[in-house]
């Protein structure tokens, strides 16, 4: 979801400067500083840039400056008579602390944000906000096409990390096999044990609990799932619409098989595998933060 593009443009007595950035985020944030007085063009800008993304952190900047003579400044009243009387009450609370405070000077009220703003020739700013958005489309889909130059090199990232979990999960299947003999020994000796010390108990009770053992150390559902997931996120990213949340869901659902699997290993080899697998997991999920 990383992305930049930048442009410059000119007209209607006007020149400007775009810069247009991204970072990730896991929703839509889009942050524009422009010229207010503009009129309805923020606005315009959020529709179009609604229209194109949906997941990031997206600023954009307008620098905007008049080609002819210097543009004539002037006081905002209203905003004037807030800080005076914002000052002025600073002064008297200060002073009934028996506090100092050195007297105000002009430039620091006039610095002060709001006080001194750009007159603004333009009764009507329709044929300017026209030739801005005209502009900007240039900036925008430069800033698109470089999101999906990103995109390309993620797919291949994640196309390759999901063949890495395929061919682990088979592993871990090949591993299970193996181990089953084991596992069967260890049920043997959990029987002779129960049976052993099960003088006076339910039966049915005896029955549940060894149940419970051989289910504790099946691995099949794991690996289905693993499998499964695998397949659901490689038509996800084939789709090629916006699946960050959906893929960003999937892996965590990746996360928790695999523990599930290590937790379950009862054989080192499995249990190696199974940590190699969510290795791999945790290496996709931070890529798949910068899928939108």
């Amino acid at each position: 979801m990383t992305g930049f593009a930048s442009g410059r443009g000119a007209s209607e007595g006007y020149a400007w400067d775009w810069e247009l950035r991204s970072v990730n985020g896991k929703g839509l944030d889009l942050r524009l500083r422009v010229p207010d007085w503009v009129e309805g063009l923020e606005t315009a800008l959020r529709a179009r840039l609604g229209k194109g993304l949906a997941r990031g952190n997206v600023t954009v900047n307008l620098r905007l400056q008049s080609e002819q003579r210097a543009a004539r400044m002037q006081v905002n009243e209203a905003q004037l008579d807030d800080v005076l009387e914002a000052i002025a009450r600073i002064e008297s609370e200060a002073m009934a602390r028996g506090i100092s405070l050195a007297p105000s000077r002009p430039g620091d009220i006039l610095a002060q944000r709001g006080v001194l703003e750009m007159a603004s020739s333009e009764a009507d700013t329709t044929a300017l906000q026209a030739a801005l958005l005209a502009d900007f489309e240039a900036v925008l889909d430069g800033f698109l096409d470089m999101r999906r130059g990103e995109g390309r090199a993620l797919e291949e990232i994640l196309a390759g990390q999901l063949d890495e979990i395929s061919r682990l999960t088979s592993e871990a299947a090949e591993a299970a096999q193996s181990r089953r003999e084991d596992v069967a020994q260890a049920l043997r000796d959990a029987l002779a044990r129960v049976l052993d010390n099960s003088e006076g108990a339910d039966p049915d009770r005896i029955a549940q609990e060894l149940a419970l053992l051989a289910v504790k150390s099946d691995v099949t559902e794991e690996l289905d799932r693993l499998h499964a997931h695998v397949t659901t996120a490689r038509d996800m990213i084939a789709t090629g619409s916006p699946i960050g949340r959906k893929l960003d869901f999937l892996a965590q659902e990746f996360n928790r098989e695999a523990n599930t699997l290590c937790s379950k290993a009862q054989s080192g080899a499995l249990t190696k595998i199974g940590l190699e697998l969510k290795t791999v997991i945790d290496q996709m999920r931070e890529q798949v933060q910068n899928v939108e």
